[in-house]
């Protein structure tokens, strides 16, 4: 029928098939993206409000998630990507996704904000293509990335710093 989801074949390596779907008695219901702070994760609105419509146990989310995140060695705080699929049942499952790249390279360039206006006259911080190398593993490890070249992640990488106003060079050895 309609509202049931078919068995398929998966195309995930099966280092990533965990927490894949495959069953044709519960039926998905929606998707939900949510940015989440690793390790620390509390039922409250930001999170009610996405996933309350769903009738989905928020403390239930909560504690998975907070298990998972520190079963994967995240930093408390981090702010982590999070794609939920509520089923049909009032179940869930849910990928945890690496930190956003604007993030990584925040904190790679030491700085708390990239500025209001970034320009390439004017720098607001400075990486070094080893930590371009560094997000862009870090970034692959992402179950929809996984296929891609690293050489195409970090040229993304670089994009996103660019369009922060942080610029990639080499550091200068002092002799």
């Amino acid at each position: 029928s309609a509202g049931t989801r078919r068995a398929r074949r998966c195309l995930r390596p099966a280092s990533r098939h965990r927490d894949c779907i495959h069953t044709s008695e519960m039926s998905l219901v929606r998707q939900v993206k949510l940015r989440v702070p690793a390790c620390a994760a509390r039922p409250g609105p930001a999170i009610g409000q996405a996933l309350g419509p769903l009738g989905i146990n928020m403390a239930e989310f909560c504690k998975q998630f907070n298990e998972r995140t520190e079963s994967m060695g995240y930093e408390r705080e981090t702010p982590l990507s999070v794609q939920l699929n509520a089923l049909s049942d009032r179940s869930f499952t849910f990928d945890v996704r690496s930190p956003p790249t604007s993030y990584l390279i925040k904190k790679a360039a030491g700085i708390e904000k990239g500025p209001n206006q970034p320009s390439p006259d004017r720098p607001s911080g400075f990486i070094a293509p080893e930590a371009v190398y560094e997000i862009a593993k870090v970034k692959q490890k992402d179950d929809h990335r996984w296929h891609l070249p690293l050489d195409s992640i970090a040229r993304s990488v670089i994009g996103t710093a660019r369009s922060m106003g942080v610029q990639v060079k080499e550091v200068e050895s002092e002799e």
